[in-house]
This record gives C-alpha cells, sequence and structure tokens, in this order.
C-alpha cells in the first residue's frame, strides 16, 4: 500500500475535510479527492461519508486510521530526526496557551532539557484550544496542553490540572464594597465596576458569574488584552476587576496589590488536559515530558 495514500488518508480523517487536508499537505483539494478515492478502491470500502461540512470516516476508516496512524507518525518522526548520533538532543514540539505554558509547563520541562543523555530540546507554540489541537493533529506538536478535551480515537488526552479562577481587583475598587455583602445575590454591587479581560466576549467574567452569581455579567469590557499576564497588570494599577486564574495572581494577593472580592465555598475551575496523538507516548522523550509533567502537576495548586 502507497504510504503517500496513508498519509492523505491520516491527514483527511484528522482534519475532517478534504479542503483543509489539501491545506496543510500542500495539495489541490482535487488531488487529495483523487488519492482517498484510490485508496478506496485498492481497500474495496469506503473510508469517509462525504456531508455537507467535511466528511465523517466510516468504521472501517477509524479502525485503519487507529491502526496507521500511530506509524505514520513514527516514520514522520525518523524522517524529520535523521540519522542523528545517540548524543544527539531529540526536540520536543509543545504547544498551549501563553499564561499556562509559560508560568507551569515550560518551568516544569525546562528541567528535563539538559543535555544528559535523556534530555531533549524544546520548541514552544502559542495557541487557543483549537489551533493547538489542530496542529496536534496535524503533526505539528508532540503535545498540546489544553482546556478542551479532543473527540474522537486518534487525540488521547489526559486531565493535567484543574485552574480555580479569582474575583479580584485593586484595593481602592475593594473598599467600595460594604464588608460581608457581596453575597450570592448581589452581584448588582458590582455593575459599575470597569473590566479587564482577555476579550470583548468577557470570557471569564462570564464564567464567573454564571458560576457564582447564577447570572449574567451586567456591564462590559473596559480594558481587553490577549494575555492574562496584562490583565493582572491592569487590575493592579486599578483599571478595574478582573477574574484570573489564582496561580498567576498569588503573588499579587499576597503583597496586596490586589484583593479577591469574593471567596465562593466552590471555586469555579477549569480543567487542563494534556493531548498526544495516539501512539506517539511509545516515543521516550514524548513520554517522558509527558510523565514529568502530569507528575509536576500534582504539586500545582
Amino acid at each position: 500500500m502507497d504510504l503517500a495514500l496513508l498519509r492523505t488518508f491520516v491527514t483527511v480523517h484528522r482534519a475532517g475535510s478534504f479542503t483543509r487536508a489539501a491545506a496543510l499537505l500542500g495539495l489541490s483539494q482535487p488531488a487529495v479527492t483523487s488519492q482517498i478515492r484510490t485508496l478506496e478502491r485498492q481497500l474495496g470500502r469506503p473510508l469517509f461519508l462525504r456531508q455537507a461540512r467535511g466528511v465523517t470516516p466510516t468504521t472501517i476508516g477509524d479502525e485503519l486510521a487507529h491502526k496507521a496512524a500511530p506509524h505514520l507518525d513514527a516514520l514522520v518522526e525518523i524522517a524529520e530526526t535523521g540519522l542523528e548520533d545517540d548524543s544527539s538532543l531529540r526536540t520536543l514540539h509543545l504547544a498551549g496557551p501563553p499564561e499556562f505554558t509559560a508560568e507551569r509547563a515550560l518551568p516544569a520541562l525546562t528541567e528535563l532539557t539538559r543535555d544528559d543523555g535523556q534530555g531533549f530540546a524544546l520548541r514552544v507554540s502559542f495557541g487557543n484550544a483549537d489551533e493547538t489541537l489542530e496542529g496536534l493533529s496535524a503533526g505539528h506538536h508532540d503535545l498540546a496542553i489544553t482546556t478542551a478535551q479532543p473527540r474522537g480515537t486518534l487525540l488521547t488526552a489526559t486531565p493535567l490540572c484543574d485552574e480555580e479562577h479569582v474575583l479580584v481587583a485593586a484595593p481602592r475598587w475593594a473598599d467600595r464594597i460594604a464588608p460581608g455583602k457581596l453575597r450570592r445575590k448581589e452581584a448588582h454591587q458590582l455593575e459599575d465596576f470597569p473590566v479587564v479581560e482577555v476579550h470583548e466576549s468577557l470570557p471569564f467574567v462570564a464564567r464567573y458569574w454564571a458560576s457564582v452569581f447564577d447570572s449574567r455579567p451586567a456591564t462590559s469590557g473596559t480594558v481587553v488584552v490577549p494575555d492574562l499576564r496584562a490583565v493582572l497588570a491592569c487590575a493592579i494599577s486599578g483599571a478595574g476587576l478582573a477574574v484570573l486564574p489564582r496561580y498567576l495572581c498569588a503573588s499579587a494577593l499576597e503583597r496586596g496589590d490586589v484583593v479577591a472580592l469574593l471567596d465562593p465555598a466552590v471555586p469555579p475551575l477549569r480543567t487542563y488536559f494534556l493531548v498526544a496523538r495516539t501512539g506517539t507516548l511509545a516515543m521516550p522523550h514524548i513520554a517522558r515530558a509527558h510523565e514529568w509533567l502530569l507528575r509536576t502537576a500534582a504539586d500545582w495548586s
């Protein structure tokens, strides 16, 4: 069986679309369609069901992808690294959200980059959940950290840790709230507060309001910056209230740069997942990074 046909098939399976697979492979869509039809003729079975938007694999298609994808990934790994001698470092390609990756994952993984015979070189990409999972599926990354749990069998996700969210503001904003008066049904006290967020849709604030106040925020973003570290800096400077991961604002809380406006009995949580392509954990450097991150995350709070 032609390996080029299998590579095209696995890419279509991961992308869920002939058009997207063609872009990833650098081929025209007719060429991708022709290769899939050729493979289907060789096997005598349909591999995909064509739909208005993309394709879905048949049972045979899923089975073939599950068997072939890990081996193709291994061949790509060999082709990319070449015939290196045993003393050279392997390269681990990691993708994840910028703040969590920078503050949590990278400090942990840099301990494994030493040239001690078992270390590896590290290359990191930042992106949102959709971008990192798409890049992982396409073979651009070895591991991905994401808050979205992928579907299907070609990606394997393991819960990494839970992230607690905290409602914070500079002390001068906290002073405007009567002590002990900000309760579950009293979010209206915050309606006039300016808000610092990462997007106009207020993803962190809206999630916090839904979880703690069982309502929607009645305010809009005053300052919108696409990085939680910048959100923290703006909150410290007094720009407004913000909802932040506790790990990111813990030091600022200890110093008194910001204060927690509320201490709910059940704080909002968000789960991070460590994701790999199925079968690639057989590669020693990927397996070691995966295991190290899971072990280190057990001490994160």
